[in-house]
């Protein structure tokens, strides 16, 4: 019996059944590592690292349309980092749940804030920022995680060869512009974007640790096989080539 057909089509088309835990799993972990960092330090000190050089950069409204925008090239990027081989899929996204650990690490060890503008009450883009500001404490800045997961959207498909080199390009640029935005709508610092960056590359690099990946492997694996009932075939075929 093919267990993918426990999965609605579409999904089925979209991504293999066993490449859904760990997109699962890393969206679980981002969204514990935010909210969890919050209601431990929400109350503490926060450090402002604000420099002169960010006083320097000019508030913008509507560049908010980049920084909400980005959701959509999250989704995207990481399905797409999803659909390739397992080997790469374990590599990046364990360094991904990595650098959302070492995230919550700096979150309640140095938690940090910033000074937000003041916001007219008048016009689209300022209620949208006047929006984000209320939903959206200014904690957890350092790093960004905007910075940081923008970073790994496009370090993620960096290399991938059958991704066309127009797409890559593009998502260098998206990368960029996300971590502008940060700045732009005074989210962050540039600490925090360029710390959110570094952290993106260090990450994947340790990702790819044969022994980080292959904890991560077994891990999902185990995960697949309570849902599914069995392991992938991407599994065989990797335990038959490491035994080559």
């Amino acid at each position: 019996m093919n267990k993918d057909k426990k999965l609605p089509v579409m999904i089925r088309s979209i991504i293999p059944r066993d490449r859904l835990v760990p997109l699962i799993l890393t969206l679980s972990v981002n969204m514990a590592v935010y909210a969890g960092a919050r209601m431990i330090a929400g109350d503490w000190y926060h450090y402002n690292i604000e420099t002169s050089l960010d006083r320097m950069i000019p508030f913008w409204p509507p560049s908010a349309a980049i920084y909400l925008g980005c959701y959509i090239f999250w989704v995207v990027n990481y399905i797409l980092i999803a659909r390739q081989e397992k080997r790469k899929v374990c590599q990046f996204f364990a360094g991904d749940v990595l650098s959302r650990l070492i995230c919550l690490a700096f979150f309640l060890l140095f938690p940090t804030t910033n000074t937000r503008p003041a916001v007219e009450s008048t016009g689209f883009w300022n209620l949208v920022m006047r929006l984000i500001y209320e939903v959206d404490a200014p904690d957890n800045l350092f790093p960004s995680i905007h910075c940081l997961v923008s970073w790994l959207c496009y370090i993620g498909i960096r290399d991938c060869r059958n991704i066309s080199g127009r797409y890559r390009r593009f998502s260098c640029v998206m990368a960029v512009l996300v971590c502008i935005s940060t700045l732009t709508t005074k989210q962050h610092v540039i600490v925090d974007a360029a710390g959110g960056i570094f952290l993106a590359e260090l990450c994947l690099r340790l990702g790819r640790s044969r022994v980080v990946y292959r904890t991560y492997e077994k891990l999902t694996d185990r995960i697949n096989g309570m849902i599914f009932g069995d392991r992938g075939e991407d599994d065989h075929a990797e335990q038959k080539e490491s035994a080559v």
